[in-house]
């Protein structure tokens, strides 16, 4: 069996494709041998690697979104609200305690070592500008620093380095994969903007916005030096790092992205089992 790695990538609320990835990979019954993930990346990551399947996933979160059929759209009848409390502090609006309280009732895993499948962890040290990644040790800490947007969320103080979110630096981290890897297959959520009526953004569409146009260029970058084996974009459109309650909306547009994924998988399965046959 091929080692497979997989990368999920930075991307908020458009991080809700990667679930249909995981799928995938169930559906064909295959299991990742590395996976490495930057902030919703890490979080579908350490799901995925302590045994939840993409199906379980998908239904976790689905539970948690209000549906686009009840006609509750805005933000505020969102049921994730409920796990990240507003806080008046100078290190971010929001925090995230309950939400990372949630997620771990979910698992039992507390280390990197209790997890079935290996994780990285994408984070940025705010002073150094440097990666840093997270592959032992505390599991909890290291996911709370991963999803850490600037000015949204606190940054997390780990041995002595200011943490905030790994997308900072390492958008979609396939480069950080091990080199044993048979397969690497990376997934971009960063998705695609397009102008409303109102061609000027407001401050907080200015805001998110750049920090994605950053993602987006330090990817382009990282794949002129080097590419994964099999890259898949869902083009994700118009939703915003926080509208978790476009769920369904993310899955509509992901799914051209599974059925590519799915292929190209296939396609390596056939050409492997041709081999084989050729050599016996």
């Amino acid at each position: 069996m091929e080692k497979i790695g997989i990368a999920l990538g930075a991307g908020g609320a458009r991080g809700l494709a990667h679930i249909l990835m995981l799928e995938t990979l169930d559906e064909l019954g295959l299991k990742p041998s590395y996976v490495s993930g930057a902030s919703v990346g890490a979080i579908a990551g350490v799901l995925y690697c302590s045994g939840m399947t993409g199906k379980e996933l998908r239904e976790t979160f689905s539970e948690l979104t209000v549906s686009e059929r009840n006609g509750l759209k805005n933000i505020f009848n969102f049921k994730w609200l409920d796990f990240i409390a507003p806080q008046f502090e100078r290190t971010g609006l929001l925090k995230t305690e309950n939400f990372i309280e949630f997620l771990f009732k979910l698992i039992t895993a507390r280390t990197f070592d209790e997890l079935d499948i290996p994780l990285f962890v994408v984070t940025s040290n705010f002073w150094t500008r440097e990666e840093v990644v997270f592959k032992s040790g505390d599991l909890v800490s290291a996911i709370q620093a991963s999803i850490s947007l600037p000015g949204i969320f606190a940054p997390v103080l780990i041995d002595g380095k200011i943490l905030i979110d790994g997308g900072a630096v390492n958008p979609v981290p396939f480069d950080i994969l091990p080199n044993d890897c048979d397969l690497t297959i990376a997934v971009d959520v960063i998705g695609h903007r397009t102008a409303g009526q109102d061609l000027m953004p407001s401050l907080t569409e200015a805001v998110f916005n750049t920090f994605q146009i950053m993602e987006k260029s330090i990817t382009r970058q990282k794949l002129r030096v080097v590419c994964p084996d099999i890259y898949i974009e869902p083009y994700i459109s118009d939703v915003r790092v926080l509208e978790f309650h476009k769920a369904e909306h993310v899955f509509r547009q992901a799914q051209p992205a599974k059925d590519r994924l799915k292929r190209e998988l296939e396609k390596r399965l056939n050409r492997k089992d041709r081999q084989k046959m050729q050599e016996k």
